[in-house]
């Protein structure tokens, strides 16, 4: 299905992968929206009357009853993410049979049902379903998102336009911060925090506009046999003609690494044959895994929490201080788009853990710091790397798989966060300093870079690797078929890749040959 007019809406080249960069941007900004719109809402007068089962802040309650209180409003805030778990596990089998824009658009339908069941929530069973529902599409959009953007991209842009996402995310935070701060002063009126709960919708509204009318994957479409789409698409992405030697080798290198994918299936991503599939989703998985047990969302969810129950500012502080908090953050993220590129994916790994594990352990001064280096090193770099690093053959199930960790400990960081912070205080903010000094010699001995690198070409990175201990050296050793601008710098028919899967197809036509011929004598 083509845009309007056969052709997206006229757009052509960079300005078709902004669209898809836009439309894109918009289901992140909806994500951060999501995570951040709850937080302040766990303090406000007219909330704690509909739902006294997780007020904490309650007087006259015993310890025991506020430590229950503190686990409801875990399980509660926490059920989002248990939603987005299961919408991710389900995008493994229904990612490539839907599609990416497909599954995007029915990730979006299925948060609006989501977002009307929270707000016009009167108990809370009925709150927390509509925050699992809610989850359901987000873990379905945020599978296929960064997928279906890669796959949209051009080598030398794809870090830049996914990390732009990864910005949207705190856009998203930010401007939840500021929605709960203006309704607050409407408290104790419902108005206060529905309002919040609604405004979700705009953004779907968005995204259920346009995705239909964005290209798809131009693999994908490869993948089930729309030659001639995946043709268009690709030149009307690189500003080319469909039938231009760019746009054919392009096609080539995609139909090569497609007619692989299409011998795999879900019990691929365990296998270590020479393509090294189980080394692969074991590095995208503990990507997503670091993002989340580097303790973010213990701030995304609980500032405004955190910092009138802990450091002891009034609710009004506490939730200008949240906004100016999400603003920062927001700012923060930009530095990442701007060098993503230049400095490369392991750079700014291995900057984001060093700095959050060193400002992790103080109170609201740090709860900046801390934000600021995530931002650069990881808010967008699990959306990008684990996209990169999987080849086609097991890119959908492989990325869903691996947001299932980030979903899972997601759950797990939001869920123990209120009750942590019952029991041993500011020591929780030890645990996760420490995780983040794990993290950094990790990622500096296991994770190659993929910056300039074509999706094909990180294949054949891992044919050479012999070793979880060599693939960071190969990858720096590896001739690039790109350059910084693009350009092509080996033909892809030149390549190795080429060569071996040439080698493959003669052999198995040699195979096949002499197994007619043997049938020929026998009759």
């Amino acid at each position: 299905m083509y845009g309007r007019s056969g052709n997206f809406f006229g757009f052509q080249g960079v300005r078709l992968q902004v669209a898809v960069a836009v439309v894109a941007g918009a289901d992140f900004l909806l994500f951060g929206y999501d995570q951040g719109v709850t937080g302040s809402l766990l303090t406000l007068d007219s909330f704690r009357r509909y739902f006294p089962s997780i007020d904490t802040l309650a007087d006259g309650i015993s310890s025991s009853e506020r430590s229950t209180r503190s686990t409801n409003q875990g399980i509660a805030v926490a059920s989002y993410n248990l939603g987005s778990f299961i919408g991710a596990v389900a995008c493994i089998w229904l990612g490539n049979a839907l599609g990416r824009r497909k599954t995007i658009f029915l990730g979006t339908a299925v948060m609006i049902v989501g977002a009307i069941l929270q707000a016009s929530s009167h108990q809370l069973s009925q709150f927390i379903v509509g925050r699992i529902v809610t989850g359901f599409g987000n873990g379905l959009n945020t599978s296929t998102v960064p997928t279906w953007q890669s796959e949209c991209s051009r080598s030398h842009r794809r870090g830049q336009l996914v990390m732009i996402e990864g910005a949207l995310i705190t856009g998203g935070v930010m401007l939840a911060y500021w929605i709960d701060f203006g309704f607050y002063f409407l408290d104790p009126s419902e108005i206060s925090w529905r309002f919040p709960l609604a405004f979700q919708i705009v953004f779907c509204l968005f995204i259920l506009s346009f995705v239909m009318s964005m290209p798809e994957s131009p693999r994908w479409l490869v993948y089930h046999g729309k030659e001639d789409e995946a043709m268009h698409v690709l030149g009307a992405l690189s500003d080319v003609d469909p039938d231009s030697q760019y746009v054919r080798e392009e096609f080539h290198a995609i139909k090569d690494t497609v007619l692989e994918a299409s011998k795999g299936s879900f019990r691929d991503l365990f296998t270590m044959d020479e393509n090294r599939h189980f080394h692969r989703t074991v590095l995208a998985y503990m990507n997503q895994v670091f993002q989340q047990i580097s303790g973010i969302n213990l701030i995304t969810y609980y500032i405004p929490n955190v910092l009138q129950n802990e450091v002891g500012l009034s609710p009004f502080l506490a939730k200008l201080i949240a906004a100016c908090n999400g603003t920062e953050y927001f700012l923060a993220s930009w530095i990442a788009v701007f060098t993503i590129e230049k400095v490369g994916r392991r750079k700014l790994m291995l900057f984001g853990a060093a700095g959050s594990s060193s400002s992790g352990i103080a109170e609201t001064v740090f709860l900046f710091a801390f934000n600021t280096f995530f931002a650069i090193g990881w808010l967008g770099m699990t959306w990008l790397y684990p996209a990169e690093i999987v080849p086609l053959k097991i890119r959908a199930p492989a990325n869903a798989l691996s947001t299932t960790a980030n979903w899972i400990f997601n759950f797990m960081v939001v869920m123990i966060t209120p009750v942590a912070f019952e029991n041993i205080g500011y020591r929780t903010y030890i645990i996760f300093a420490v995780i983040n000094a794990a993290i950094f010699p990790i990622v500096y001995y296991f994770y190659p870079e993929t910056a300039y690198r074509s999706l094909e070409e990180m294949d054949s990175i891992f044919v050479k690797c012999k070793s979880v201990f060599t693939v960071v050296r190969i990858a720096k050793e590896e001739p690039r078929r790109y350059g910084k601008k693009g350009e092509v710098l080996i033909s892809y028919d030149e390549t190795d890749m080429s060569h071996r899967r040439q080698s493959s197809v003669t052999a198995t036509s040699a195979h096949k040959q002499e197994k007619d011929e043997e049938r020929k004598e026998v009759v």
